[in-house]
């Protein structure tokens, strides 16, 4: 600016006019200050008009870059739910499988103390029962054989008579005495 003045001041001089150099000064002063004011002025308003114009472009493709971004992270989100789901299943998975196993186990010593019991008790046992119903059944079978040959040899129609079966047929041998020797 003061480049422009002293170039005024120059062109004066060269001409004859020899002006009061304050006073030339003090115009072109202020002249040029308006002219730089009023550009400043018309600058900034194009700065404001241009940020304007150009600021819901940029809103639109923050927007967009948002939209973006918000869709990566809920894929990872996504996928990392995913694992997350599978490891706990496995996990259900493997607890299931060893509180089963150790159930097993508790039932299996549950069976076995349950039964000592019973046995110290004198209680029969199922297979004890199913025995003594196949011998019960053999027995039948031996006795129902000489009835039917005794009633086909006489010509009797009407079968003998069974003994009870069940506790109160259940009769204790005599117990033995020890002899004095």
């Amino acid at each position: 600016m003061v480049k422009k003045l002293q170039k005024i001041a120059d062109k004066k001089a060269a001409t004859g006019g020899a002006p009061n150099m304050a006073q030339l000064f003090d115009s072109q002063l202020a002249s040029s200050i308006k002219d730089s004011a009023a550009q400043i002025w018309q600058a900034g308003l194009g700065a404001f008009a241009k940020a304007q114009g150009e600021g819901s472009k940029v809103f639109d493709s923050l927007v967009k870059e948002g939209m973006s971004i918000q869709r990566k992270t809920q894929a990872v989100a996504e996928e990392k739910l995913g694992e997350v789901s599978g490891r706990m299943t496995k996990l259900s998975e493997e607890v299931q499988n060893k509180a089963g196993q150790h159930w097993d186990k508790l039932e299996a010593i549950f069976e076995e103390r349950v039964a000592k019991a019973m046995g110290r008790l004198g209680v029969p046992t199922a297979k004890e029962m199913a025995e003594l119903g196949k011998r019960v059944a053999a027995l039948e079978g031996r006795r129902a054989a000489p009835v039917k040959k005794a009633a086909a040899k006489s010509g009797a129609k009407t079968p003998a008579k069974r003994a009870p079966v069940g506790k109160a047929a259940v009769k204790r041998a005599p117990a033995k005495r020890a002899s004095a020797a």
